[in-house]
């Protein structure tokens, strides 16, 4: 019997998960994680630079159900940004493909998935801008222009340094400079 993302996640909302804790299907695998000061820091930071840029009523999530290509992809993006005019599902879920931008914050028990499945399925989805924030490495990886299940550009950048993202849709330039490090 095939399991939908739907009834996955109906049996999570009857399980007792820990306050703090992330919870979202890779691949058809339950991942839950703990949400670190640190992660929420530069999770908060990336957030107030959308809605700087973009103003209050732009289309910026954190930890919102998105399903994305692949097998049984139902993520929830600790940032993502919908384009201009995106709107829910009947299912009344918003749709992998008006997500503009991604960015996601390596936890211990995460960055296997954030540097590979989901990479590739957010590359399958053609989300044009992804971002991950490494607080352990102390750098962000710019991931950009989408081809098939990868990105064919990566850019690392220090924390520190300025993300320069302004040749995207994004177009705008994220500091780095307060993000903490683990």
């Amino acid at each position: 019997m095939m399991t939908s993302l739907d009834a996955l996640f109906e049996r999570l909302e009857g399980m007792p998960v820990p306050e703090g804790y992330k919870v979202e299907i890779v691949e058809g695998v339950i991942a839950m994680s703990p949400q670190e000061a640190t992660h929420w820091e530069i999770i908060r930071r990336i957030v107030r630079a959308l809605d700087d840029t973009f103003g209050m009523d732009a289309k910026v999530f954190s930890d919102v159900r998105i399903d994305f290509p692949g097998h049984l992809n139902g993520f929830c993006p600790d940032v993502a940004k919908l384009r201009d005019g995106a709107q829910k599902t009947a299912e009344g879920r918003w749709r992998h493909q008006d997500v503009e931008f991604v960015a996601e914050v390596i936890s211990k028990g995460t960055a296997a998935n954030d540097y590979g499945p989901k990479k590739a399925a957010y590359a399958l989805a053609e989300v044009p801008v992804y971002v991950i924030a490494d607080p352990y490495q102390g750098r962000c990886h710019i991931h950009t222009h989408p081809k098939g299940d990868d990105y064919a550009t990566e850019t690392k950048v220090a924390f520190g340094d300025d993300m320069d993202l302004t040749d995207t849709v994004v177009g705008l330039t994220l500091a780095t400079a307060d993000f903490p490090r683990d």
